[in-house]
């Protein structure tokens, strides 16, 4: 094999470590003896074997001087192959980072072995071309892709492991992981040692799970897309991006399709889920034990479940969007002493149907449901198990076949500071043009929570028995049996914007 380098006349740079300047005196042995005549500013070419040129250069774009008059000070041409390796280095002893370009065929070049050389702050540059993964960062540094560059796993495990701080991603194509929940094969896979991990402006295709943060602190994942594995049945897929206790990490501006969930997270805490795209999943996102964070701005379409908010609290859902979503919009289980503001659920343009409920609210307890749209659901809320101490206000109900639907015998009140919801069938009047409805309104009364309980009872529901029920107790309020009432309902629907993708 040949090896070509070029000698300049310049000052000693120390090396990484000594043991790199050792290695690479090894490597050439007596060759270095002969190479310190050769005149300064020339090229110059030397047969050398295989691996000994592999390892060299590997050592030189690592950064290991060879002596005063004699460096790889602008580039390293290696003859392997089709591989290509050239490096970069800075001229300051005291900011001594390398700045390496790679490019390989996938047969030969072990992108590994570059990852294993390079030193604290290094940035790889990968020229286009495919690269053999199933590969572990443990430097800190930066890899980065320039042109269409493939880093696939083959179908085997996972296809970058990050195992070291402050690492960033970008400009990559990450692709063919494995798919082995049980060992949860990934596309990027970031450890607990990967504090402030920036994961960005990348592709993630056909991996089980896209990005799965593991126990990582503080790590970024912005700008990516992820395509999961539509091949496989829904349940047999990974999740897009998935977090397991990874307090402070963010996830923001990512789009997200054919996984199982979007965006799954549990065991963790102030965490943000900012401005997402995700579709054709189960669950846009999927949020569980993970407490005082932000989900907003998101966008959730042609999903099972637009945004799963379980088993959490002291969380702010604001500004969030769920079209054409089958079974809820919003779902509240086990939440509690939280925010939830402006969002909207509802059909998409192109259909006349939003979710089978546009929310379903579960045992949560002292929240707030404040300005959100709700609009043309088979059910707009459900209510049920218990929920306690909820202030709903400020909402819009419009056009969905049950308003509310409400199985219970307490009385709740659905107002804020004389301030109610809008309904759309609601028939009141307003003598005083102050835009609020001179008379409460009621969503249910005894005849739809006598269809609830005994469903058979449709059979009845024109029948003059029913008819006479009905009569009574809109004249006589006392016959209610509990239920929901807004003492305050909004004559006309707020007018407001919200962001459709």
């Amino acid at each position: 094999m040949l090896c070509t380098w070029k000698c300049e006349d310049v000052c000693w740079l120390s090396p990484h470590s000594a043991s790199k300047r050792e290695q690479a005196r090894k490597l050439l042995n007596t060759e270095l003896d002969d190479v310190k005549g050769k005149p300064l500013g020339e090229w110059w070419t030397r047969p050398v074997a295989s691996a000994t040129a592999v390892a060299l250069s590997v050592t030189l774009v690592a950064g290991a001087g060879l002596g005063s008059n004699l460096y790889a000070q602008s580039s390293l041409p290696l003859s392997v192959a089709s591989s290509t390796i050239s490096s970069s280095v800075s001229s300051n002893p005291k900011d001594f980072v390398a700045d390496i370009t790679a490019s390989s065929s996938e047969q030969n070049l072990s992108l590994q072995q570059l990852l294993d050389s390079t030193e604290p702050g290094d940035t790889l540059d990968l020229e286009a071309g495919t690269y053999a993964g199933n590969i572990t960062i443990s430097t800190p540094l930066h890899l980065r892709g320039n042109g269409e560059v493939i880093i696939s796993g083959n179908g085997s495990g996972r296809v970058i492991t990050v195992d070291a701080a402050d690492v960033r991603l970008s400009g990559l194509t990450v692709q063919d992981s494995g798919i082995d929940l049980s060992v949860e094969d990934a596309g990027i896979f970031v450890t607990k040692n990967g504090i402030n991990t920036h994961i960005h402006d990348n592709q993630l295709h056909n991996n089980l799970i896209g990005v799965y943060l593991k126990g990582a602190r503080d790590a970024l994942v912005e700008n990516n897309q992820i395509l999961g594995r539509s091949d496989l049945r829904m349940n047999e897929r990974g999740n897009g991006i998935h977090l397991w206790n990874a307090p402070g990490s963010k996830i923001i501006g990512n789009e997200v399709r054919f996984g199982r969930d979007g965006i799954f997270v549990t065991t963790s805490k102030d965490n943000q889920f900012l401005n997402n795209q995700l579709s054709d999943l189960r669950f846009a996102i999927h949020y569980m034990y993970t407490n005082h964070s932000e989900v907003s701005g998101n966008f959730s379409s042609n999903n099972h479940i637009g945004y799963a908010i379980m088993y959490s609290h002291h969380l702010k859902v604001h500004d969030n969007v769920s079209e054409g979503d089958r079974d809820h919009g919003l779902m509240l289980n086990y939440t509690n002493q939280s925010h939830f503001q402006a969002n909207r659920v509802g059909p998409t343009e192109q259909s006349q149907a939003g979710p089978e409920k546009c929310v379903f609210i579960y045992n949560a307890n002292f929240n707030q449901l404040l300005d959100n749209d709700f609009e043309r659901c088979h059910i707009g809320i459900h209510f049920t198990a218990g929920s306690q101490d909820n202030r709903v206000a400020g909402n819009t109900f419009v056009q969905n076949r049950t308003q509310v639907k409400y199985v219970g015998s307490r009385f709740l009140e659905w107002s804020n500071d004389d301030r109610g919801n809008y309904w759309s069938d609601n028939l009141g009047f307003d003598l005083n043009g102050d835009q609020i409805s001179d008379r409460p309104y009621r969503p249910n009364d005894m005849v739809d929570q006598l269809v609830w309980r005994y469903p058979l009872s449709k059979l009845l529901l024109n029948s003059p028995a029913v008819e006479l029920l009905r009569w009574s107790q809109s004249q006589f309020p006392a016959f209610y049996p509990g239920g929901i009432t807004d003492s305050y309902p909004l004559m006309s629907q707020p007018t407001r914007e919200h962001s459709s993708q």
